[in-house]
């Protein structure tokens, strides 16, 4: 009863399959790859996959890469499902204006994190981080309740931004420095204190709305870069967003 997690976002998707469709199910295989290379993935990675029973996905990539990877899902005789944000789910409640407006990508992630949280001692408020092509700043009460969040440029697109926009700046290969001595660093610190300055500031506003420190989970590819220069306490989850399909999947199978 192997169960499929897809998480398709704006560069690679990224996959994981469980022994079954459970919150702490162990993971029984995963991969990612870059989107240009999804048309081959029933030949490649997924072909030597026990055949999954059920699959569930989040999308933010648009219809024409679901449709790809849908095709690729024929391998298997299973039905395609993929996540829409909704008012409520998984004991989560969405607090955007037009809540299926929100990124799959985003809802999903704070339902993992919500699950974490009640996992982890009393309930508490959560601010969830995700640093991919944009990077995301979601606020969580110690409700359930989804209060609202930022979306800035990533690494990537912040300095291909200074790049295109300014002579003579290249995108660069330099590290996060507290006082950069050459334009490479400077280039790199500054996007990632750009980011951590969005962190702590809704970290502040979040402790100033509920009355709680909230806890502070970072996800993504280039959450690490954020490491060395951020005071506050967190922890980084790679598997964010499956372990809120996990909780999602398990939630509509009655489990």
């Amino acid at each position: 009863m192997s169960f499929l997690a897809i998480d398709i976002g704006n560069t690679r998707l990224k996959w994981a399959q469980y022994a079954a469709a459970r919150p702490g199910a162990p993971m029984i295989a995963q991969g990612a790859v870059f989107l240009e290379t999804i048309d081959t993935l029933a030949d490649t990675e997924w072909k030597p996959l026990v055949p999954p029973t059920s699959m569930l996905g989040c999308v933010v990539a648009g219809e024409a890469v679901r449709r790809r990877v849908e095709e690729q899902l024929e391998l298997w005789d299973i039905e395609p499902h993929w996540v829409v944000p909704s008012a409520r789910e998984a004991g989560l409640v969405n607090g955007y204006d037009h809540p299926n407006r929100l990124g799959a990508d985003r809802w999903v992630s704070l339902i993992g994190a919500r699950a974490r949280l009640l996992a982890s001692g009393p309930p508490r408020p959560g601010l969830v981080v995700m640093i991919g092509t944009a990077a995301t700043v979601d606020a969580l009460d110690a409700e359930g309740r989804f209060l609202g969040g930022l979306i800035l440029p990533g690494f990537g697109l912040m300095l291909k931004a200074l790049e295109m926009g300014t002579a003579g700046l290249k995108f660069p290969t330099g590290e996060v420095v507290d006082f950069p001595t050459n334009t490479s660093d400077a280039l790199m610190s500054g996007g990632a204190n750009a980011i951590a300055g969005a962190i702590e500031r809704q970290h502040r506003k979040l402790l100033e709305r509920t009355g709680q420190a909230p806890a502070l989970f970072m996800t993504g590819g280039a959450a690490v870069k954020l490491a060395p220069i951020t005071d506050l306490a967190f922890e980084t989850v790679d598997t964010l967003i499956f372990d809120g399909l996990l909780q999602i999947q398990a939630q509509r199978l009655g489990g």
